[in-house]
């Protein structure tokens, strides 16, 4: 998928088509050099030893996920439109991937897809990436100025924060259809009501495994006079040794 350069801004396309998590040349030997954070002011990928000279500019950090790039939707949200572009929770975090992702093979099934690479989605999302969704609506419309939002400050996250080194964890899940970005109160709400079932159902389990050992605890001295005498006459049978053979009389 190719996108014309002259129909984007110069950030936007830099930021398309650059090669993020390579090693910084200017810090080759310097642990964690790779350029994981895209600075929108001079268009390039920067490490985090390059920030110095960047700390007045806007900068995106970017993430890695099944080797392809994602980022932020609060991120992404703050410079372009992301509607109907399906998110991933991961970390206690929304994201959404960067660019297209290669396919093994064509989706056949009935459901949603990806209006530009034809790849299977929740339902109601209709782009699997930000580039799918940008490839679209130059095609349909041949221009994004009314997508793009005008962002004149952004910046990393706090240290601490999750995802700090850009990397994500396996366990990541599909946001889940309906839940088109609801406000934060009620999102805080709902995630403090599945901790609280979870704690609660892990506590349930808890007990439930402590009365159980302590059951079977207070049963063992009870079952041993019962077992020992068996066991002390299967070990005598066994060790008894046979006598001299009788042989039966010849008539």
């Amino acid at each position: 998928m190719m996108i014309s350069s002259n129909l984007l801004p110069r950030w936007l396309e830099s930021l398309l088509r650059e090669k993020f998590f390579n090693a910084c040349v200017i810090h080759e030997y310097a642990k964690k050099n790779e350029k994981n954070i895209f600075c929108l002011d001079c268009c390039t990928s920067i490490c985090p030893h390059c920030l110095s000279p960047h700390r007045s500019h806007r900068l995106l950090q970017i993430r890695r996920y099944v080797y392809h790039d994602v980022i932020r939707l609060d991120d992404a949200e703050k410079l372009m439109d992301c509607a109907s572009v399906q998110a991933y929770t991961t970390n206690s975090a929304k994201v959404v991937f960067l660019n297209q992702r290669p396919q093994t093979r064509q989706f056949r099934g009935s459901g949603n897809i990806c209006s530009t690479c034809d790849r299977s989605l929740q339902d109601p999302y209709h782009f699997c990436s930000l580039s799918c969704k940008i490839d679209y609506l130059l095609r349909t419309e041949g221009k994004l100025s009314k997508y793009l939002f005008e962002c004149e400050y952004l910046t990393l996250p706090e240290p601490g924060c999750e995802l700090e080194d850009g990397l994500l964890t396996p366990d990541s899940v599909l946001e889940p259809a309906g839940s088109m970005r609801t406000s934060s109160s009620s999102s805080a709400g709902e995630g403090a009501g599945v901790v609280g079932c979870r704690t609660l159902a892990c506590t349930a389990t808890t007990e439930f495994v402590r009365k159980k050992r302590s059951s079977v605890s207070v049963c063992r001295p009870a079952c041993r006079p019962i077992c020992s005498p068996v066991s002390e006459i299967s070990a005598g049978m066994m060790n008894r040794r046979k006598g001299t053979p009788q042989r039966s009389p010849l008539y």
